[in-house]
């Protein structure tokens, strides 16, 4: 076994890792406050990549500085996930709130449909070239051979976005709200918190979360489609599975071992296998552990 192609693949897993929790931590969040799958989540993911793109080529032809660039093509694609997400909700989940589980799985599958041919039509059904926004630091290049710049801001970045949330969620009001909400919908409402207010910050800030993975691995892959939120979103959603859905330490620690996982199972037996391997997992996941890595059984109320 080779030391250094280990290393490699274990890296690599880190950096998928990376992506699939700040889209799983979308997933978990929505789940935790309204017990739903926005199936919807990996779409947003993609059109965060599709406003860089758009931003930062626009800011390019205009001269901007390379700082300027990403700085602004981030900002934009995390408004504009956040109004997608914001819409999203309102639209398509709020109405049915009350309905079955089934219309409200099946609204959610229509809208990740309606999203994905909504950018085919207007933009493009073919691969597009994405701008390498992150530079080479000065400082990693003696490393870049291990990791390059881009591996290494995503998978900062994501430590940042995490610790962030984490903060977010257990020490200001609105987190102690969202976890009240959590746990009794109706009890929080009665103590005066806006139910339908945080639900939807909670779909705000899980689409800014998949936006900011849309531009980190946009720029890592160099290229991104229409079609490129369908299959990432699907295993985010088995990474938030694997953690323990509606938990946020199990959706990163579910992302973390289902990326890692792949990239040795890619590297060691074959890359033809890597999405069978994710969705072996989660059928493995459901028959022996189906509450998820940090997950607690619940005993469905009657």
């Amino acid at each position: 076994m080779n030391p250094e192609y280990l290393t490699a693949l274990i890296l690599g897993g880190l950096t998928r890792g990376s992506i699939y929790a700040l889209i799983a931590l979308g997933y978990t969040m929505v789940y935790g406050i309204i017990q739903l799958i926005n199936f919807a989540h990996g779409e947003i993911y993609m059109i965060g990549a599709f406003t860089g793109l758009i931003v930062s080529t626009v800011l390019t032809m205009h001269g901007m500085p390379g700082f300027g660039v990403v700085f602004f093509a981030a900002a934009a694609a995390i408004i504009y996930a956040c109004c997608y997400g914001y819409t999203l909700e309102k639209i398509a989940y709020k109405p049915l709130r009350h309905a079955p589980r089934l219309s409200v799985l099946i609204s959610a599958i229509g809208m990740s449909l309606f999203f994905q041919n909504y950018v085919l039509l207007a933009q493009t059904s073919n691969f597009l070239p994405f701008p390498g926004l992150i530079p080479d630091f000065e400082f990693w290049k003696p490393y870049s051979h291990v990791m390059s710049a881009t591996e290494l801001v995503i998978i900062v970045t994501t430590a940042i976005v995490m610790v962030l949330l984490t903060l977010l969620i257990k020490f200001t009001r609105i987190g102690k709200a969202m976890r009240a909400t959590s746990q009794d919908k109706i009890m929080a409402s009665l103590l005066g918190i806006n139910v339908n207010q945080i639900i939807s910050i909670t779909f705000i800030v899980g689409s800014a979360t998949a936006a900011i993975g849309g531009l980190l691995i946009a720029s890592h892959t160099g290229q991104i489609n229409a079609y490129m939120g369908f299959l990432v979103g699907i295993k985010a959603f088995v990474a938030a599975v694997l953690g323990g859905i509606g938990s946020i330490p199990g959706a990163v620690l579910g992302a973390f071992v289902l990326g890692l996982s792949e990239s040795v199972f890619t590297g060691y037996v074959s890359s033809d296998y890597e999405d069978v391997f994710a969705f072996l997992i989660l059928v493995l996941i459901l028959i022996f552990r189906p509450s998820g890595i940090l997950g607690r059984d619940q005993t469905q109320k009657v």
